[in-house]
């Protein structure tokens, strides 16, 4: 049996591997999907280890906090690795970005989209919607999404992108530092701000490098104020579900007209397969947080191991920890992320069908490792590859 010293000595990746703990290939080490310890300055520091879900972490116990005692083991060349993207010639200024579901698009979005165009250098700012799909939350497909978002708001028509490759917040900051882009700025509701930031600094000079990555709030909206100032998706899908036009009427923009309100009207609530059946608190959360905390903590949704998306960002992963009312995932690239659990949507899985497609379905690339489908799609991505640079040529085109 190994002395306590020579515990000492290993480093974290031995300990865990001896201790039977996984990865999630950012320091972090887990027991049966809970958060044990993570790796600093070379060897495990112990956390939780007896938390239990849903519950106050209780406080480590004295082996534990002698088991995280600092050591000068140096970390394994894998620890020492770091990601580090492409170079390129910055050749252009600042990007203005806006990456968001517009599910349905509404007043309030225009009222953004303005402030994106206000706050860019020069009119360089691209609008980027989602990829997210879902009867629930997400009932518009991206390309029906952004035919009524040009119809909707004419004067941004020509920076609403739309491309299949924007599957992530992290998928538009790539190929902007692809395009020599020096700077980005990105706008997003007064609510995540704070998440946009904390993504994008943390992966400047990994994902991509950028001399300044910055982050403005749109402003904060209120969900009860009337007008443009308190309309949302919510506020649309909820109206449309429960069959009230002069509701939803009051949410689109007059750059369309009645029959054109009226054909948006029909095809959201066709999309959202009202006649099956809803609840307010899968289709708007925010209009019915009792019942969605209810649901969830009862295990009823995201439960362990399920793959979820998170809205605001486009990041898939896996749920490795349920916190009180956020999630913590894990993507297949090995991203750790955190969601509040009225911002995430469940995620369908692969299907066999897809495994040599670099797309398991319209607009969402395979990213199954050890598939076909994969290698074609990391292929596209690479540079060197014989279809490499094909994403990169007029990728902000009006299509």
């Amino acid at each position: 049996m190994k002395s306590f010293f020579q515990f000492l000595r290993e480093t974290a990746s031995q300990q865990a591997a001896r201790l039977g703990l996984e990865g999630d290939g950012h320091g972090g080490w887990y027991k049966d999907g809970e958060f044990v310890a993570k790796t600093e300055k070379g060897q495990l520091k112990f956390y939780n280890k007896r938390q239990r879900v849903g519950k106050q972490d209780p406080p480590q116990s004295e082996k534990e906090k002698n088991l995280s005692a600092p050591s000068s083991a140096p970390a394994p060349e894998a620890e020492k690795q770091e990601m580090k993207p492409p170079e390129v010639e910055k050749t252009k200024g600042t990007l203005t970005v806006a990456f968001g579901r517009f599910n349905p698009p509404t007043t309030g979005h225009e009222k953004l989209l303005d402030t994106v165009a206000s706050n860019s250098d020069e009119g360089d700012y691209i609008i980027v919607p989602s990829r997210s799909q879902d009867k629930k939350k997400n009932p518009l497909d991206a390309d029906t999404k952004v035919s009524i978002m040009r119809q909707m708001y004419p004067k941004h028509s020509e920076k609403i992108v739309n491309d299949a490759q924007n599957r992530t917040i992290f998928d538009v900051l790539k190929k902007a530092h692809m395009d020599g882009y020096a700077n980005v700025r990105i706008i997003g509701g007064g609510d995540r701000v704070a998440e946009f930031e904390k993504l994008s600094s943390n992966y400047n000079g990994k994902l991509y490098q950028f001399d300044n990555v910055e982050v403005r709030s749109a402003g904060d909206r209120d969900p009860d104020a009337e007008g443009t100032e308190g309309m949302s998706a919510s506020k649309q899908r909820k109206a449309a579900a429960e069959n009230d036009f002069e509701s939803f009427r009051k949410g689109v923009p007059s750059s369309m007209d009645d029959k054109a309100a009226k054909m948006l009207f029909n095809t959201l609530r066709k999309a959202m397969k009202v006649n099956e059946g809803w609840s307010l608190w899968e289709i708007a959360p925010k209009f019915d947080w009792k019942n969605l905390r209810e649901n969830y903590i009862a295990d009823k949704v995201f439960q362990l191991g399920t793959l979820v998306e998170n809205l605001n960002t486009g990041f898939v992963g896996k749920i490795i920890r349920r916190g009180t009312n956020h999630l913590i995932c894990v993507t297949e690239d090995n991203f750790m992320f955190k969601s509040w659990i009225k911002d995430v949507t469940e995620a369908k899985k692969y299907s066999e069908v897809h495994m040599s497609s670099t797309e398991r379905e319209p607009g969402k690339p395979n990213t199954l490792v050890g598939t076909d489908g994969f290698r074609k799609h990391v292929e596209k991505m690479t540079p060197g590859a014989t279809t490499y640079g094909q994403q990169f040529i007029n990728k902000y085109r009006k299509k």
